[in-house]
């Protein structure tokens, strides 16, 4: 699996925020080799490699490997939080169906992110883990009001709220795992895709 240069610009999009730029372009080389080789098999050497610098300039921006997995972690965290949460819509229905629209959206279009931000949580110090975990804690209580408002509301049938908010939760986060550009569904297909399966999920008229 590669990284392509169009994922290395929608990664620069991601963090855009992050400054002076040499810092910026450690995070994205470090995500794209974690999501390539795996943290525990990327060295310090292979990410400076990828960022076009040498393996000292890691340590001027960054204490650790384990450092820069943070970052990463807690900013596309805290980026898919954003996403998640930045609907519009005040119908129960449509605000889920946005919501889910773009989450399943993000995770595919940012899959390289996206992969390393899910599934390498257990290289993180404990300290590091609890603040990434606190996120993701929001995440998945966004999903759940989103959910019991529905329920409330009388348009959503839904007897088990938590596990219908662990189903929706991983029905999106996976799409990082499984996600290729050259697939046949766009991330705005899958977003659109998943968004009605999710509605049906939750039995509400489509």
């Amino acid at each position: 699996m590669t990284t392509t240069s169009g994922e290395f610009a929608l990664l620069d999009e991601t963090w855009s925020s992050v400054t002076p730029p040499a810092a910026r372009r450690m995070l994205i080389a470090a995500a794209a080799a974690f999501s390539v080789r795996g943290y525990h098999a990327t060295t310090t050497r292979d990410i400076a490699a990828q960022a076009g610098m040498s393996p000292a300039a890691v340590y001027i921006h960054y204490r650790s490997k384990e450092e820069l997995l943070f970052q990463i972690s807690r900013i596309g965290h805290a980026t898919s939080l954003s996403v998640l949460t930045g609907v519009s819509e005040v119908d129960p229905v449509e605000r889920l169906a946005a919501a889910v629209r773009a989450f399943a959206s993000w995770h595919a279009e940012y899959h390289t992110t996206a992969r390393v931000v899910q599934y390498e949580l257990s290289a993180l110090t404990p300290e590091h883990l609890a603040e990434v975990v606190e996120l993701r804690r929001r995440i998945e209580a966004a999903v759940r009001d989103m959910i019991t408002e529905g329920v409330r509301a009388g348009v959503f049938d839904v007897p088990d709220v938590r596990g219908a908010t662990l189903a929706v939760l991983s029905l999106c986060i996976d799409v990082a795992r499984w996600y290729q550009p050259s697939g046949r569904r766009t991330p705005t297909e899958i977003g659109d895709l998943y968004a009605d399966l999710v509605l049906r999920m939750v039995g509400t008229p489509t």
